[in-house]
């Protein structure tokens, strides 16, 4: 039987998530670790100490699917990284009822959804829910036209996880909103700021930090507070 800190990673094919499989594995985590295709997730497959699982987080069925096989299992972090671009154009005029639906499904009300589903196997009081945020949903933060659509929804995931929160018990694990940082992923591309190991690195670091001690944050990768 292991001691092993526990963790279940949403969406960790590539990028970001992936970075957070490889962290807290070479720190002796046992993970597990959701991908939509987990045949083509050569990259995760070739991580030892990883239990990989199929979701399609946008669909009811595939989640309770996912719970019912994990349905033992308690987790120390429960960290939802899916999420999108959405629409090239980021155009409120322009976007389709079809674009919005699923550019806001994945972004803002799978990510809760989810969260509430497997709150009950988030082991209490240390546990922490993590969300991939952005600084972009700030809405302090006026810039980026080109990503306003994008801005909403993790401005909308902030609001919605919020309301999460303060529906909690007293017991509940800590909930951090996180901003990765400007990380060179497919989604943010070559120009970016960071690579994806000094965010992902951060970002296990603030989890271990901020485990027990309540409340809901909003913080980056080095534990600076973002403002709402």
């Amino acid at each position: 039987m292991t001691n092993a800190k526990t963790a279940l990673i949403i969406g960790a094919s590539r990028g970001l998530g992936l970075g957070l499989v490889k962290r807290l594995t070479e720190q002796g985590w046992d993970v597990t670790a959701t991908a939509r295709d987990p045949q083509k997730a050569h990259e995760l497959k070739a991580i030892d100490r990883v239990r990989i699982e199929t979701l399609e987080m946008d669909d009811p069925q595939s989640l309770e699917a996912l719970a019912h096989t994990l349905n033992d299992q308690v987790f120390d972090l429960l960290f939802v990284n899916a999420g999108i671009i959405g629409v090239p154009h980021q155009s409120a005029a322009k976007a389709t009822a079809a674009e919005l639906g699923e550019l806001f499904l994945t972004n803002v009300t799978a990510p809760v959804r989810l969260a509430e589903r497997f709150l009950g196997q988030i082991r209490k009081n240390t546990g922490v829910i993590a969300f991939m945020s952005s600084g972009l949903g700030s809405v302090t933060s006026p810039g980026a036209p080109e990503m306003a659509l994008y801005k909403a929804s993790k401005a909308a995931l902030n609001s919605l996880t919020n309301t999460f929160f303060i529906q909690l018990p007293d017991d509940a694990p800590t909930v951090l909103s996180m901003n990765p940082g400007w990380v060179r992923t497919d989604m943010g591309g070559e120009g970016a700021d960071l690579d994806v190991e000094t965010s992902t690195s951060g970002m296990v670091e603030q989890v271990k930090a901020y485990a027990g001690k309540g409340g809901h944050h909003f913080i980056n990768y080095k534990g600076e507070t973002v403002p709402w």
